[in-house]
């Protein structure tokens, strides 16, 4: 796999690591196919239940590679087959049956904001900064920003920021909802650091605990849009039978059962 993305198993956690940081791991073809690749492995191997995203030097990521389209892209058709080639990977993560937590430290922006869109627990650092800002430079959203930005924190505030020169500060976008929780250091490199720590806590927490159910759940609510509300409530009912029939559930439920009737009543 290539350098452009580190990737890591250790104890049922797949560690995707964007690596470009001297470009602020902004996308180029290079990084696009290893992110397609990395993510289309993390969600298909059956010795994987948690991702963890994170990313090399200052900055979580900055979208694509500005200088790169100018240097080397003669029309759109090549941005064009580019960002269908990295939203293969955010479909890998966002339709998959595994939770994702974001350790997204420094500046999150453009496409950058996609994918950490398409992860389901993000967490910044303090000094962290999130924005849209496609329309500085006479572009437009890509990378799954117009499809999952909405939901994220609502219509009108997504228009705020697709439609301003606007970075948010990470508190706000606590407020927002768009980040779960904000993790500050003493300097830029401990930040950094803590963010990191605490996401594989997070992580680690998925997987001591049912981390299939959580993988499931998950899963509901990433697919809910594409059913009917009566669909939806089949397909819970269905899913809640089928975690039923699992061992791990089976355990977890008679361990419940079992000291529930132990509390005095």
């Amino acid at each position: 796999m290539s350098d452009a993305i580190l990737f890591q198993i250790d104890e049922g956690l797949a560690r995707l690591t964007l690596n470009r940081p001297t470009r602020l791991n902004a996308f180029n073809a290079d990084l696009a196919m290893a992110w397609r690749d990395a993510t289309a492995e993390a969600t298909t191997r059956s010795d994987v239940r948690a991702i963890l995203l994170d990313a090399a030097g200052p900055a979580f990521c900055a979208g694509g590679d500005v200088i790169e389209m100018a240097t080397t892209m003669g029309d759109g058709a090549p941005l064009t087959e580019l960002a269908g080639v990295i939203n293969e990977g955010i479909r890998s993560l966002t339709e998959s049956a595994i939770p994702v937590v974001a350790a997204a430290h420094g500046t999150t922006a453009g496409g950058g904001l996609g994918i950490l869109l398409s992860t389901d627990y993000a967490i910044v650092g303090g000094r962290s900064k999130l924005g849209s800002l496609y329309a500085n430079i006479g572009l437009t959203p890509d990378l799954s920003v117009s499809a999952q930005l909405a939901d994220a924190v609502g219509r009108r505030r997504a228009l705020q920021l697709v439609l301003q020169d606007r970075l948010l500060t990470a508190e706000k976008a606590l407020e927002w909802g768009l980040v779960a929780e904000v993790v500050s250091g003493a300097d830029a490199a401990e930040e950094a650091d803590r963010v990191r720590a605490r996401a594989e806590e997070v992580a680690r927490f998925w997987l001591a605990g049912a981390a299939e159910a959580y993988g499931q759940a998950k899963r509901l609510v990433r697919t809910q849009p594409s059913r009917s509300f009566a669909e939806q409530l089949a397909e819970e009912a269905r899913s809640i039978g089928a975690s039923f029939d699992t061992p791990d559930a089976r355990a977890r439920v008679a361990a419940f059962a079992e000291a529930s009737a132990k509390k005095p009543r």
